[in-house]
């Protein structure tokens, strides 16, 4: 039976990125479904995770198919695992704080307790390492979400330093390890 991986996208440069992932996943055999945030939708269109997925795309909390039962909900109780790649500071301090003013967020809240999160952050290095930030991983690591990443090297702001997106292939890895 195929593991159910929701890949969250979120509106960093990188998600362009998280099109390879979700091929890499797809052949792994994952069944992928993706979810944009509207932020994400600005950097890159849903089509793409449509076709390599095979799946709809989510991109908006009130996107609903024929069942009754809510969308976010249904795919919080199927998968074995939410990936959120990239991931926004925007984003982790949601997590961190229970917000859920997104499909997104909301799916991340009804996640059933056997589904695992992996996080790979995508940002500014002053955004990563901002003390804000930090406490906000922290507290996401203490409930038992894991992090990969991020990666040094030229960011797309034109700095020289941590918050590069880790290399899609090794995020795959660590999805299709865990979810065995």
């Amino acid at each position: 039976m195929k593991k159910s991986v929701i890949l969250g996208v979120t509106g960093s440069i990188a998600a362009h990125k998280a099109a390879d992932l979700a091929s890499l996943l797809t052949k792994a055999k994952c069944d992928v479904r993706v979810v944009m945030t509207a932020d994400a939708q600005r950097f890159i269109t849903s089509l793409p995770f449509k076709t390599l997925t095979r799946n709809p795309v989510v991109t908006d909390l009130y996107d609903e198919d024929d069942s009754w039962r809510p969308t976010h909900i249904e795919l919080a109780d199927a998968a074995d695992m939410l990936v959120i790649a990239p991931a926004t500071a925007n984003v982790i301090a949601k997590l961190a704080h229970g917000l859920a003013d997104d499909a997104l967020t909301c799916i991340a809240l009804a996640l059933n307790f056997k589904a695992k999160i992996l996080i790979a952050p995508a940002m500014n290095g002053k955004m990563w390492l901002h003390p804000a930030t930090q406490t906000n991983v922290a507290t996401l690591k203490k409930r038992g979400v894991e992090f990969i990443g991020p990666d040094e090297g030229l960011l797309s702001c034109g700095y020289e330093g941590i918050g590069r997106l880790w290399p899609v292939e090794k995020i795959a890895g660590r999805v299709t390890k865990a979810v065995r």
